[in-house]
């Protein structure tokens, strides 16, 4: 049954499934155009050894998590901050990747395909591209709050993004891909955001339980504290709805809400420009 909770894994699943299974079908689209077709072998190989590394990076990585946890547990704290912070630069570095390459990407994917199609080259083409996007959606898991909530929206989201392309591979349903780029990554920049803030709550949570800084610092004052009323984000529907679509905390720290807000909103305002001036 679909819920809430499993919105934001869902969202990034379809996000990321799009991206990789995308280019899969311009690859396989490319070599029927050259009449290659016996080489889509490769193509798919390299596809199962994608999907095999990024199953093993996030068996690898769940692992030390694991371990960690097992131990102190305000090393958590810190582990949770690492991973956070990680996932953010690799969504910054794709928001700007983004931005400079929206237009070209299936060009930029068809000039490696034609400059080199050896066998090797092809399969290594597509293990890359694939297990980029596996790696991901790893690291925004483990930085998520809720693991087993996003990962189940995960691989919905995978699953879902499977068949929408393998239908519009076939020509079967038509989807305007451009619509569903731009929305998924205007929810990507605000999930950015929250992750920011996410991460340095997590630390500041670590720096007061290893008293690092004292409990009475002004770094732990609060932004406001909804938490007792119907936007709690943790048990509240309406809390939890928002928290699942605009990364909405109920009780922050100031620092934490101006961090947060101030990244989405500048990474927004660049993207909303840059799409006006591409005409996206």
């Amino acid at each position: 049954m679909f819920s809430i909770e499993i919105l934001p894994g869902f969202i990034m699943g379809i996000r990321e499934g799009l991206e990789a299974f995308l280019i899969i079908s311009i690859m396989l689209e490319y070599l029927n155009k050259t009449k290659r077709q016996k080489d889509k072998k490769f193509v798919f190989q390299g596809l199962a050894y994608g999907i095999i590394i990024s199953i093993v990076f996030g068996v690898l990585l769940f692992g030390i998590s694991n371990l960690i946890g097992e131990g102190n547990t305000n090393i958590v704290k810190l582990w949770e901050f690492g991973a956070s912070f990680f996932a953010l630069m690799l969504i910054t570095t794709f928001v700007i990747y983004m931005l400079k390459n929206r237009s070209s990407i299936v060009n930029e994917i068809n000039d490696k395909m034609s400059i080199s199609l050896s066998k090797k080259a092809i399969i290594l083409l597509a293990t890359v591209m694939v297990a980029r996007e596996g790696a991901e959606i790893v690291l925004f898991t483990m930085a998520s709050v809720e693991k087993t909530s996003y990962a189940i929206g995960a691989l919905s989201g995978i699953a879902m993004s499977s068949i929408l392309v393998y239908l519009f591979y076939k020509s079967l349903i038509k989807v305007n891909l451009k619509t569903i780029f731009n929305i998924t990554m205007i929810y990507l920049i605000l999930q950015a955001g929250f992750m920011l803030g996410y991460s340095f709550h997590e630390l500041f949570s670590y720096f007061k339980a290893e008293s690092i800084i004292e409990s009475g610092h002004w770094i732990y004052t609060k932004a406001y504290d909804l938490s007792a009323t119907f936007l709690n984000h943790k048990n509240q529907p309406v809390g939890i709805a928002l928290y699942a679509t605009i990364g909405w905390y109920s009780h922050p720290e100031i620092f934490q809400f101006f961090i947060q807000y101030a990244y989405s909103f500048s990474l927004l305002f660049l993207y909303i420009r840059s799409a006006k001036k591409k005409n996206i």
